[in-house]
């Protein structure tokens, strides 16, 4: 409510401080901010908001920031008939501001008749001890949930400033890790060093606060994406779905390890719950459609990609993914027709590739590949021999996948059961390179 609308981010940052507090309170089912935050500023009927997000109940509220004083407002809402559950607002400085999150999370669960099992899940240390570090943390957040190469950056930098002005903070840290992390994946840092100082963060975190699941499950993504370390990646999810059993992006990335390792029937019951806890993400249905064609259940692999594309048709990976699933149908020309839609110009091309040789199309589905690789051969070499293998080009494949291994690709650790990669299974250089990452042959 501000005039600044610069501030925007201090609104968003509590918002998702507050579903982070109730989340963790037993009894509640709290859905996920990509979903919540779908209806931010949109003035829809409370009762349609309640059943699109499966809930009987909706906290709303407002915040307006001046210099170092906020005025919080909150109002717990019967979805069913609009009913006012509970209100209140807070007058209070920018340094009480954990204090009334803690206040609101309590009366939400006092007017819904469940236990508040302990404060927080966090322990003290996981506030911070200026309110400079906090606002720089909400801003830090605000960026990264944009992504983008830009917002990442910015992301980092504002992480960095906030544990320069608390060096206690562990979700700051934790935020670091993940944020370099993705800055390594998106090639804008150098892997190994990047990985490396994303390791450092999250270990730094979890020193501070053992019991912070962000810092868990972030560890558990560097452990899985770069470490190829599956049994620490394992513990570290497991750790952080007991922490924070409601907490959909811990679930989401739990189900990633799970496909990583060909357990594809553990892979989609996690999804199932993120959905549930995160029913109009579409990140939410993305994963689950991919592990879907992996575990060759292609009809819910679609039922999944059309609801990824009616929530953004825009999706990266969106039209490739369903694309992926009419060639291992068979159908090529609807191949195509979904690979010629792709937003995301790498995906694109290598979508080309394949349904133009699935076509029997050789000379378009080289001039794709040819494209493919001038452009994208530093940082696509999965997905290089993807193509290679689905072609039927063994050796090339191989030659491919070696690169993406002395890369640390991410790509690998998707190499398990993956469809396109059929034509090398029983080649017997396929089962060392399982062998070599370590995963189940």
């Amino acid at each position: 409510m501000s005039d600044d609308k610069s501030q925007e981010y201090f609104s968003d940052g509590l918002a998702e401080e507050l579903l982070n507090d109730l989340a963790n309170i037993h009894g509640l089912r709290v859905v996920a901010r990509t979903s919540s935050f779908r209806f931010k500023g949109r003035s829809e009927d409370l009762r349609t908001v309640g059943e699109k997000l499966n809930v009987g109940s909706i906290l709303e509220g407002s915040v307006r920031k001046e210099g170092k004083r906020v005025r919080i407002t909150a109002q717990l809402v019967n979805a069913a008939d609009g009913f006012h559950l509970w209100s209140e607002t807070y007058d209070r400085e920018l340094n009480d501001i954990f204090a009334v999150q803690q206040d609101i999370a309590r009366s939400v669960a006092a007017s819904l008749k469940v236990a508040l099992l302990g404060e927080r899940t966090a322990t003290p240390s996981a506030q911070a001890n200026n309110t400079d570090a906090y606002n720089d943390y909400l801003q830090a957040k605000y960026f990264y949930e944009r992504r983008g190469d830009e917002n990442l950056k910015k992301a980092a930098n504002y992480y960095e400033q906030a544990v320069k002005a608390d060096p206690d903070y562990a979700p700051a840290w934790a935020g670091l890790a993940i944020t370099r992390a993705a800055l390594s994946v998106n090639g804008l840092l150098p892997v190994e060093d990047g990985y490396r100082k994303a390791r450092e963060a999250a270990e730094r975190a979890l020193a501070l606060d053992p019991k912070l699941p962000e810092g868990h499950a972030y560890l558990g993504a560097i452990q899985r994406g770069h470490d190829w370390d599956w049994a620490g990646a394992d513990a570290s999810f497991r750790r952080a779905m007991a922490l924070a059993p409601g907490n959909a992006t811990v679930i989401q990335r739990a189900a990633e390890l799970a496909g990583t390792l060909g357990r594809f029937d553990e892979a989609l019951d996690l999804d199932r719950r993120a959905i549930e806890l995160d029913p109009l993400s579409a990140r939410t249905y993305s994963d689950f459609a991919a592990i879907a064609y992996y575990a060759g259940r292609l009809e819910d692999a679609i039922a999944a990609s059309n609801k990824l594309l009616e929530l953004n048709p825009q999706f990266p990976g969106a039209h490739f993914g369903l694309g992926a699933v009419y060639l291992a149908q068979g159908h090529p020309h609807q191949a195509l027709t979904e690979m010629e839609r792709e937003a995301e110009p790498p995906m694109r091309l290598e979508g080309l590739a394949l349904a133009y040789h699935a076509l029997g199309q050789n000379r378009e589905s080289d001039a794709a590949l040819a494209e493919f690789i001038a452009k994208h051969h530093s940082s696509w070499t999965f997905q290089i021999a993807e193509v290679y293998a689905f072609r039927g080009e063994a050796d090339r494949a191989f030659e491919w996948l070696e690169r993406a291994y002395a890369q640390r690709d991410i790509g690998c650790t998707y190499i398990k059961g993956d469809p396109l990669l059929k034509n090398l299974e029983h080649d017997p250089r396929y089962a060392a390179f399982l062998k070599k990452m370590r995963l189940p042959v």
